[in-house]
């Protein structure tokens, strides 16, 4: 078992590959989309790649997929395998280890605008019931920005994040008329990771 570990923790890519196929369980990624998905290089994405396998946490996987244009393709990628004997307390020690430091997540959300106010929940503190990973509140935020900063965090995390993203004015007045999506929000568990706004 010792060298199983040795093997998955040997570098910053592979554990954020572990952590893809952890979070998309189902999912069949060509080695193509984990080096997008995890935007590590191709090269490095195929090598970690060939080391899971070897170990047994992945494997091959043929897909059939729907053109636009309504014919099928067969994709062959890689699999979660669901047999790893180390899936368990592999997914409980990756899980719950924060990808990402939150002043690393503050610094390259000051990019984006003028931040006011910043939640985590879902993904972030292992809650599937949440209504959102992040929700950003803040003024002149620009929305392209946001999305390569979120971007980023993404391949940290392993997983396609859901954001809401609103100026200030519109989320106070959204929170004093208790707009039910921001109730839904603040009312299930989150942390506040930035609040200027005394939320």
């Amino acid at each position: 078992m010792s060298s199983i570990l040795s093997k998955l923790f040997g570098s910053s890519d592979r554990v954020k590959i572990v952590r893809l196929f952890l979070l998309n369980s189902e999912g069949v990624f060509t080695s193509g989309v984990v080096s997008m998905r995890t935007k590590t290089a191709p090269v490095s994405a195929r090598k970690e790649l060939g080391l899971l396998s070897e170990i047994g946490f992945i494997h091959r996987k043929r897909k059939t997929i729907r053109l636009e244009t309504k014919r099928k393709k067969i994709i062959e990628g890689w699999q979660l395998d669901s047999s790893f004997p180390l899936l368990l307390p592999l997914k409980e020690l990756v899980l719950d280890t924060t990808p990402l430091s939150r002043i690393d997540f503050l610094r390259k959300l000051s990019k984006t605008g003028h931040i006011k106010l910043v939640i985590l929940s879902g993904i972030f503190i292992q809650r599937d019931d949440s209504r959102v990973d992040i929700l950003v509140v803040g003024n002149k935020i620009q929305k392209n920005v946001l999305e390569r900063c979120l971007k980023e965090v993404e391949a940290e995390v392993g997983k396609d994040l859901v954001y809401a993203v609103f100026e200030t004015d519109d989320f106070i007045y959204r929170l004093n008329i208790c707009d039910k999506f921001i109730r839904d929000i603040l009312d299930y568990p989150h942390q506040k990771i930035l609040n200027k706004l005394g939320v």
